[in-house]
């Protein structure tokens, strides 16, 4: 159902929002981001080449970009308001595709923006450079140092340096007051030229428009892909979403607003400087030709004056300046969001206690932008590839649009875009064609993107694959949507035999998997002779109907919706893994009532050998609950290689009902201070990676493992153990599961990774 862009605000999911404390731009500051990156930089640097690509159709050419731009922003507001956190395209990747893939997306979307805050960073330090110069020269010279090659880059170097530290004690980026002044300064361009139109005959207005694609279509296309990059910015709003106060309805409204401002002043221009902006018997290719990167401040000066040249070179200041700014920000919100998830170093994730200001990454941010303005060889070929990427992302981000809509029906984004899937489909059609266009006009750009794109791959799954992976089973358990959004319905098995555990295993199988997510499957067997006859024995039947009659009641009573799948077999747990294989399990949650000494080879054991899907066992008492059990006790004692198990059964617990959970590990008394630290290290790390920063954890110094653990344990507590199976013909509880079995009445949960 389409939605008008009025009607299409409603209030934000609250699980998805970011604690308010941290919001602090409203829409002028989320606007003023936008517009710091979209006015002034792209046009006074691509206005020329489209100029001399296809004549007076560079204004065609941006009005097709902007119509391309918008279908692009209306996704990428659908997508904020449905994930109002930082991190942009990234955060939308890591929402709908894998880990995997959500970094290889930040990772290239954090690099173009880097390279995007060096070319301005650059811009900036010319035209400010030229400034002065122009300043000097007037006032009869200047000294040598003015005209020093070393000056642009030096005052780039200068003042990234002083934005980085500006943003690592302020948490701030929309630079209002210095938008306001660039927007003012294109106005009076504006104002000017369509003054200098008036004067003139329309004769000569309508003769400057003519030819007006000077070189057809293909020239037309050939400037859209030039100068698409000059509308790039919009994008870096989504990219600090976590920072802006009420973001349903802001970030859209952001996002399109800033894309209306820059258009409402590119478009104008662009007809100024074709129209009044040559001298007689000149055309605007021709003046483009001969200098295009100083086209606006030469036509400028044709109808202004030397007004015009000065207000050019003062709108090109503040428009590099903003423009560095936006991508700083922007950026450094990248970094953080993907250091949040491990996909980056986790030390970039450090706040500024007072002000919230990510200052670590900020700080890694303007190291890597000041290195490429000292070291970039080719500038232009990098920037090339930043716009390469950012049109491949685009379109990355409309499919993504259109993945969320289709897997979100139950609780689709504040914000829809209209004309759906025309939009998406459109947009993300225009933008791949855009970035091939660029991959074939400037190889390198391709090659650029590659190198960097190959250094990512290899950072990640040398340093960050295994915690970054981990962060990510956390976050899918805390947010069951998130295997929606994936395109993933899990499966949990659960075999009940028992009717006084019924209740148990079905809370504990919705708390793994929760029925709106994905699919509780129980099964009951009813286990009879191979010529059993239900007229002369009903016993199997009257214990199958007594242990459905709990499942039911379970069910209905904690409102939970589950399947039911009976089936009759004289070999149950064959019959339970056939029916796991055959479904495609996830994993399968087995109960069991006691864990004995002479249990060794029983059939269930044999069950576990067979299976090839993650399993949970559990062993409690009769009729236990699992929301009494208010404290999780995890006893390590070193890599047992379920970490991702863990981490998710963990996560899942603690997803409706705070817990205390407690990691502990049990050394001998004998155990130097050395060894004792080794430990606390190795229990330390342990713990973080399965349960954050959010637990408890301790090094316990005892000759008796199973009683200290069974006194940590206590009446309420849930006990954590994890095993190997490391073969079909291999036992899977040993004899410190039995004794810890033994020792205590504790609820116990047995994780076992698959097979």
């Amino acid at each position: 159902m389409d939605d008008s862009l009025n009607d299409s605000f409603h209030q934000p999911d609250p699980a998805a929002i970011e604690g308010d404390r941290a919001r602090h731009l409203g829409l002028v500051g989320a606007t003023g981001v936008g517009v710091g990156a979209i006015v002034g930089g792209g046009i006074l640097a691509l206005a020329g080449v489209a100029f001399a690509t296809t004549g007076p159709g560079a204004i065609a050419a941006f009005a097709a970009n902007g119509l391309i731009a918008m279908l692009t922003a209306l996704s990428f507001a659908e997508m904020s308001s449905k994930f109002p956190e930082s991190g942009g395209t990234y955060l939308f990747s890591r929402k709908v595709l894998s880990v995997e893939a959500a970094f290889t997306v930040g990772w290239v979307v954090w690099f173009a923006s880097i390279v995007a805050a060096v070319l301005y960073a650059i811009g900036f330090g010319s035209f400010t450079a030229l400034l002065l110069r122009e300043l000097a020269t007037i006032s009869g010279g200047g000294p040598d140092w003015l005209f020093d090659a070393r000056l642009a880059p030096g005052i780039a170097l200068a003042t990234t340096l002083w934005l980085g530290l500006v943003l690592m004690v302020r948490s701030g980026g929309g630079g209002a007051w210095v938008n306001v002044a660039k927007v003012l300064v294109f106005g009076v361009l504006v104002v000017g030229g369509f003054w200098a139109i008036a004067e003139q005959d329309v004769s000569k207005t309508t003769q400057s428009l003519q030819p007006f694609f000077i070189a057809g279509w293909g020239g037309l296309i050939q400037a859209m892909g030039y100068s698409f990059i000059a509308l790039q910015g919009f994008d870096l709003i989504a990219a600090v979403g976590g920072e802006v106060k009420q973001p349903a309805k802001t970030i859209p409204r952001a996002i399109l607003l800033s894309l209306v401002i820059a258009l409402l002043i590119y478009l104008p221009l662009l007809f100024v400087l074709v129209t009044v902006g040559t001298q007689d018997g000149e055309t605007i290719a021709e003046l483009a030709g001969s200098d295009p990167e100083a086209v606006v401040a030469v036509a400028a000066r044709r109808f202004l004056g030397d007004t015009g040249y000065w207000l050019v070179i003062v709108a090109a200041v503040l428009s590099m300046f903003t423009a560095l700014q936006a991508n700083l920000f922007a950026a450094s919100r990248i970094a953080l969001s993907m250091s949040r998830d491990n996909t980056l170093p986790a030390v970039m994730s450090r706040v500024n206690d007072r002000t919230g200001a990510p200052w670590v990454a900020v700080l890694v941010t303007i190291i890597l932008v000041a290195s490429l303005v000292v070291i970039l060889p080719d500038v232009a070929a990098a920037g090339a590839a930043s716009s390469l990427i950012f049109l491949v992302t685009f379109a990355i981000a409309h499919v993504l649009a259109m993945l969320v809509r289709q897997r979100s029906k139950d609780n689709p984004p504040p914000f829809r875009s209209p004309a759906y899937p025309l939009v998406p489909v459109v947009g993300g059609l225009a933008c791949l064609g855009l970035a091939i266009f660029q991959g074939i006009a400037v190889p390198a750009a391709g090659q650029i993107a590659v190198f960097w794109l190959s250094l990512g791959g290899v950072l990640f799954l040398t340093l960050f694959a295994r915690r970054a992976r981990l962060t990510d089973v956390s976050n899918i358990a805390a947010n069951p949507e998130l295997s929606r959004l994936r395109g993933s319905t899990p499966l949990v098995l659960v075999p009940i035999a028992n009717p006084n555990n019924a209740g148990a295993m079905v809370e504990l199988a919705d708390t793994l998997v929760p029925w709106h997510v994905g699919r509780v499957l129980v099964q009951t067997v009813l286990v009879a002779p191979v010529d059993w006859l239900p007229s002369k024995d009903a016993k199997p039947l009257e214990r199958l109907q007594e242990v459905q009659g709990r499942v039911v009641a379970a069910s209905t009573q904690l409102g939970i919706r589950c399947e039911t799948l009976t089936s009759i077999s004289s070999k149950p747990m064959e019959e339970i893994a056939r029916v796991a294989k055959m479904h495609r399990c996830e994993s399968v949650l087995l109960g069991l009532s006691e864990i004995s000494e002479d249990s060794q080879g029983t059939r269930l054991e044999h069950l576990l050998g067979e299976l090839e899907t993650d399993v949970v066992v559990l062993r409690a008492p009769k009729d236990w609950e699992l929301s009494s059990s208010k404290r999780i006790l995890v006893p390590v004692g070193g890599r047992g290689g379920h970490d991702y198990l863990l981490t998710r059964l963990l996560s899942s617990l603690s997803r409706s009902q705070k817990r205390q959970v407690k990691f502990i590990r049990v050394v001998p008394l004998a155990v130097t201070a050395a060894d004792h630290r080794r430990a606390e290290r190795e229990l330390d790390r342990t713990a973080s990676e399965n349960s954050g920063a959010q637990c408890e954890r301790e090094v316990i110094v005892s000759d008796d493992v199973i009683g200290t653990i069974a006194s940590q344990a206590g009446e309420n507590g849930l006990v954590i153990l994890g095993v190997q199976r490391l073969g079909r013909r291999q036992k899977l509880f040993g004899n410190f599961t039995r004794k810890i079995a033994r020792q205590t009445q504790s609820p116990i949960i047995i994780i076992s990774r698959r097979g």
